[in-house]
């Protein structure tokens, strides 16, 4: 299961999205999470659909390797769709006892889990290709406006790609304590929801304390190499556009604007 979390990821190939630079992959993809919630029909989630379809072919990313990623919010997806099944009211088209089924919450139900399914999705394309160092760079550089504000943007942006880079780490750390618990006897899979969750507590307690520990040790690493925060820092590699960078900013803002228009007429 652990194995199955893809976000925070890294995907090392040559493709276009690679090639793109960070804080355009970072732009476009706000840019088509906000149009999620725009668009609210059929046609727009369909327009969305075509678009993350051509973002995972340019991606050259494993397409099974890309929706690996949805079956940890397999549990969340479907506790989304059940409550939005049962709990809108409308024209009831079937009901079981208490519980009621409507046209509009069948309506809606479909619509959430898309939603849901294309922003993971999303968002995982853009971690799968781009480094957590260049997601930290790009980030920074985007919000350097804020400074004028005394934000702290580049520990705002360290602390993000310190969590994106940790995301794999615990995820396997996690995976090595269940295989330990379970060779002890540990039993994770049977009895009831209270019982799992139970369960859970050999497991989440040596990882907290894996997690504090190497905390600890980063914090012990970075003061170590004189860590100061991002005043007077360098970069080895700056973020520079080129053109194809520049043709990317136009296709996001012109899907951008379709998705305006199919909110607006459809």
């Amino acid at each position: 299961m652990f194995k199955d979390i893809t976000l925070g990821q890294y995907y090392q190939t040559d493709s276009i999205l690679h090639r793109l630079d960070p804080r355009v992959k970072l732009v476009a993809t706000f840019a088509y999470i906000i149009s999620l919630f725009i668009v609210n029909t059929y046609i727009g989630y369909s327009f969305a659909g075509l678009i993350l379809a051509v973002a995972i072919l340019l991606s050259s990313v494993p397409v099974g390797y890309i929706f690996r990623g949805l079956k940890p919010i397999f549990f969340l997806l479907i506790i989304t769709v059940l409550c939005n099944l049962f709990l809108t009211g409308g024209d009831v088209i079937l009901q079981f006892y208490a519980l009621k089924i409507t046209r509009e919450g069948v309506d809606l139900s479909v619509k959430m889990a898309v939603r849901l399914i294309f922003l993971i999705t999303g968002s995982t394309i853009m971690t799968l290709t781009t480094t957590p160092n260049q997601l930290t760079d790009a980030l920074e550089d985007l919000l350097r406006p804020l400074r004028k504000l005394h934000v702290p943007v580049h520990e705002i942006a360290m602390m993000m790609s310190i969590a994106l880079r940790f995301i794999p780490i615990l995820m396997e750390e996690t995976d090595k304590i269940r295989t330990a618990q379970m060779a002890r006897g540990a039993d994770f899979e049977s009895g009831n929801l209270i019982q799992k969750i139970k369960a859970l507590v050999p497991l989440l307690v040596p990882l907290f304390v894996s997690a504090f520990r190497r905390a600890n040790d980063l914090a012990m690493a970075m003061e170590a190499r004189c860590y100061h925060g991002g005043d007077g820092r360098t970069k080895m590699k700056p973020l520079i556009y080129e053109k194809k960078d520049y043709m990317a900013y136009a296709t996001i803002a012109v899907y951008f604007a379709a998705a305006i228009v199919i909110r607006v007429i459809v």
